[in-house]
C-alpha cells in the first residue's frame, strides 16, 4: 500500500566531513520518499547548506519549520548522508516537541569511495545520534539495516512500515469510539475501562440502543435517505431471500448511524447486536456494521470496545478493512491450525465469497423473521496480521499482542463467516492468552503489519505489547 503520510525529513550534516553528500543524499532521499507516496516538510536548500541541519541555528530553523506544520507532520524521518551533527539532530527533535515516530538512516560507504572526498561515516554517525536522542528520551525507531541505500527495495519497505507505525500512533491517539448501547449481559469479557482508554487519547462516546431506535421510528419509509441506503445495501451483498421490510429497517438503522457516527466524529463503533435489536427492531445489524467497516469504520460486535481499538489500528497500518472474530474451534487435530468465526457482520472486503443470510444461533431464541441481515460465507484466504487490545485494569495500563499467520482453504462445512488459520506455535500463543487473561475476540486484517502495530503500540504509545511468532 503506497502511504499516505507526511513526514517531516531533516538532513544531517557535520562540516569536516563531505558536505557534498548532504546535496545529493537530500535529493535522493526526496526523489523515493516522493515515489513511495510520502509528502515533505524540509528545509529549503537556499535556507542551510544544502538544506541540511549541523549547527545550534539551524536546529533552531528546522524545528521552527516543523512548528508551523505541526497538524500535517506524522513523523520525522532522520538521513545521515554523511557522520552528522549528533547534537543538531536531537535539538531539532527537542525543539520541534511533535511527540511523533522518528525513524533514523543512514547512508552506506562504497567501498570504491572510502578516500577523505567521499567517505560517510554514516555508520558511526548513526551510533551517535542514536545515542544523543536516548540521552534526551526521544523515542526513536531504526531501519532493518544499519545503512541502506535510499532506492533500495529494502529501504522502501522500511518507508512504508514507518509509514505504518505513524498512521496507527496518530489515529490512536486521537481515536473517538462509539459505544452503541449496552453490553450483552452475560458477556463480562468484554467490560473495559473507559477512563484508561482516555489517558491514552482514546475517547468514548456512549449512546443507549433505545436513542437509535427511537431515531429509526421517526424515519419515514420513503425518506430519500432512506431508499439511498437501501440502495446502497442491494448493491453491496446478495439479499437474495430477505424480505423488504427487514431491507428497509437496515436501512433505516444505516442511517441513523451514519449521522450519529458522523455528528460525533467517530472513527470506529461497537455495537449491542443481541438480543434487543431483534426483539425491538426485528433484525440483526450486521450487514450495516459491515458496510461501515468496508468504508474503513470498523464496527465491533457485542460492545466490544477495545475490540474496536484492535480494528482500527489494524486498519490504520494495513490501509484495509479489518474484522472482529472469535478464537472459535480447533482445526481437526493440527495444533497450528484452528477456525476463526463470527456469525457474522465481517466487511465485504474480508471474505472470498459473502451473501446475506439469518442468524442461525439467536432464530431459535428470537424467531427466524427477527434475525435477517447476517453477512455469511467464507473468509479469503492470504496472509493475515491479528491483533487484540484490552484494557489492564488490574495493572492500569492497556495490554495488546499481535501476530500474523496464514488463511487457508482448507474444507470446512460449518455457518456463519468463517476461515481457517494457520499460525506457527498457535497454542504458545493460546496459552499466553489464556494466561494473561485476554478476551475470546480477535481483530484482523489481510496485510502483514504485526512488527508496525508492535512498534507503535510499544514503542510509542507504551502500550505492554507481545509480539508472537513461530520462535516465541
Amino acid at each position: 500500500m503506497k502511504s499516505e503520510t507526511t513526514l517531516g525529513l531533516v538532513v544531517g550534516n557535520r562540516g569536516f566531513f563531505p558536505d557534498h553528500l548532504c546535496e545529493q543524499g537530500r535529493q535522493e532521499i526526496l526523489d523515493v520518499l516522493a515515489d513511495e507516496g510520502f509528502d515533505v516538510i524540509a528545509l529549503d536548500p537556499q535556507a542551510t547548506p544544502f538544506g541540511s541541519v549541523e549547527t545550534r541555528a539551524e536546529a533552531a530553523q528546522c524545528a521552527q519549520l516543523f512548528k508551523q506544520h505541526a497538524d500535517e507532520i506524522d513523523g520525522i524521518l532522520v538521513t545521515l548522508p554523511n557522520f552528522g551533527d549528533e547534537r543538531g539532530v536531537a535539538e531539532t527533535l527537542r525543539r520541534a516537541g511533535l511527540d511523533v515516530p522518528v525513524l533514523i538512516h543512514a547512508f552506506p560507504d562504497e567501498l570504491g569511495k572510502m578516500t577523505i572526498e567521499n567517505r560517510r561515516d554514516s555508520f558511526c554517525g548513526k551510533l551517535s545520534a542514536c545515542n544523543n536522542l536516548h540521552q534526551y528520551g526521544i523515542k526513536y525507531s531504526l531501519t532493518s539495516q544499519h545503512t541502506m541505500p535510499p532506492a533500495s527495495a529494502a529501504f522502501r519497505a522500511d518507508l512504508q512500515w514507518f509509514g505504518a507505525v505513524c498512521r496507527v500512533v496518530r489515529g490512536v491517539r486521537t481515536a473517538r469510539i462509539g459505544a452503541i448501547g449496552a453490553r450483552p449481559a452475560p458477556f463480562n469479557t468484554v467490560r473495559f475501562s473507559e477512563k484508561i482508554l482516555e489517558r491514552a487519547g482514546i475517547a468514548v462516546e456512549v449512546i443507549d440502543l433505545s436513542e437509535i431506535l427511537g431515531k429509526i421510528q421517526r424515519l419515514d419509509d420513503a425518506a430519500g435517505a432512506v431508499r439511498d441506503k437501501l440502495a446502497e445495501i442491494r448493491d453491496y451483498v446478495n439479499c437474495e431471500g430477505i424480505a423488504e421490510s427487514s431491507l428497509v429497517k437496515m436501512a433505516k438503522l444505516g442511517v441513523v448511524l451514519d449521522e450519529w457516527m458522523a455528528e460525533n466524529e467517530l472513527v470506529a463503533s461497537a455495537v449491542q447486536c443481541w438480543t434487543a435489536m431483534e426483539e425491538l427492531l426485528g433484525i440483526v445489524p450486521c450487514t450495516v456494521m459491515s458496510m461501515m467497516s468496508n468504508r474503513l469504520l470498523p464496527s465491533a460486535c457485542e460492545v466490544d470496545v477495545t475490540g474496536a481499538v484492535g480494528m482500527y489500528a489494524l486498519m490504520l497500518a494495513s490501509g484495509r478493512p479489518s474484522a472482529l472474530l472469535d478464537w472459535n474451534n480447533n482445526y481437526g487435530d493440527d495444533p497450528d491450525k484452528c477456525v476463526l468465526f463470527h456469525c457474522s457482520n465481517l466487511s465485504r472486503d474480508i471474505f472470498a465469497d459473502v451473501r446475506m443470510s439469518k442468524q442461525d444461533i439467536l432464530a431459535g431464541t428470537v424467531g427466524e423473521e427477527n434475525v435477517e441481515g447476517t453477512c455469511v460465507g467464507r473468509i479469503k484466504s492470504g496472509p493475515f496480521t491479528f491483533a487484540r487490545v484490552t484494557t489492564d485494569d488490574q495493572a492500569g495500563h492497556i495490554a495488546a499482542y499481535v501476530g500474523e499467520g496464514e488463511l487457508t482453504d482448507d474444507p470446512l462445512d460449518t455457518f456463519g463467516g468463517v476461515g481457517v488459520a494457520h499460525i506457527p506455535h498457535l497454542q504458545g500463543l493460546l496459552r499466553y492468552i489464556c494466561q494473561h487473561g485476554f478476551e475470546h475476540h480477535i481483530a484482523i486484517t489481510h496485510a502483514t503489519v504485526a512488527s508496525a502495530l508492535q512498534e507503535a503500540m510499544g514503542n510509542y504509545l507504551d502500550w505492554d505489547v507481545y509480539l508472537h511468532n513461530a520462535a516465541t
